[in-house]
């Protein structure tokens, strides 16, 4: 069932995404090489819980194998769903970096993907194009399109015009008193298929793209996702409030990109 908002419930959901704004943040600030992953999952779930929030990640699903950590992680070929751990970040890699806050009922979701020091010409415009995708999906959420117009631009940008893979087995959806709601969100689909989109709907879109093939595998783990031939992958997430003409973020990379700009490890790997 597709869950239509309140306006009292999308403020709620803005302060539940700009928290998970202000976590990846403080995240932006902290990293640099040398650092494990486990320390960044480690910080943010502090800062979450200093201001009152909840990480939405940890513990979320089946109870045999729920997700054990606040933050998913997920290093060069890392999709997503990567485990935080003892990895010390190198000078080169990619670090895709998926939050969740939920406060005061609601939830919150957006993710990030940083370069760390000097990275390699082609993952850096993988990267900006990633960005860029999602922005072009999310001007597609609007009143009355359909989640295919979603689907058709971030994939026409990024496979088509680019010739990047786009993962098809993982999508976005909707978000707000539950983690994942309905619609699924893919990254990959026609104009005009899906459903119809109505304002005051919430939704995660999360392009995650590829530099080589869009074929991915699954860890022994049951969460972590790889690409199957070993190439970086990014991933960008906004919490996107369906309006009339074109969507609006919840979720800001403001704050984001202005500390990375200040880390000085990041400089020169700063893709803007």
């Amino acid at each position: 069932m597709i869950h239509i908002k309140s306006k009292e419930e999308i403020e709620i959901i803005r302060k539940s995404a700009l928290m998970v704004s202000a976590t990846l943040t403080q995240v932006a600030t902290f990293l640099r090489p040398g650092i494990t992953t486990l320390s960044i999952d480690q910080m943010a779930e502090q800062f979450i819980r200093d201001n009152g929030g909840v990480p939405s990640f940890k513990g979320y699903g089946p109870r045999n194998n729920a997700f054990p950590f606040s933050l998913c992680i997920s290093v060069n070929e890392h999709v997503v769903h990567g485990f935080p751990s003892d990895y010390v970040l190198q000078d080169g890699d990619i670090i895709s970096v998926d939050c969740g806050v939920y406060m005061n009922g609601y939830h919150g979701d957006s993710a990030y993907t940083f370069a760390i020091g000097n990275v390699a010409a082609e993952t850096l415009k993988l990267l900006r194009v990633t960005k860029e995708s999602l922005y072009r999906g999310v001007a597609q959420a609007a009143d009355g399109n359909r989640v295919g117009d979603i689907s058709f631009a971030v994939e026409n940008y990024t496979n088509g015009q680019y010739g990047y893979g786009v993962v098809r087995e993982l999508v976005g959806h909707g978000v707000g008193k539950h983690l994942h709601e309905d619609p699924q969100v893919p990254n990959y689909g026609r104009r005009g298929d899906g459903k119809r989109l109505k304002e005051n709907m919430v939704l995660a879109i999360e392009p995650m793209i590829n530099l080589g093939t869009r074929n991915v595998n699954q860890g022994d783990d049951g969460w972590t996702i790889t690409t199957a031939d070993g190439k970086p992958s990014a991933h960008f997430e906004h919490t996107t409030w369906v309006r009339k003409g074109k969507g609006e973020p919840l979720s800001s990379f403001e704050g984001i990109e202005a500390a990375e700009k200040a880390n000085g490890e990041l400089n020169s790997g700063h893709y803007e």
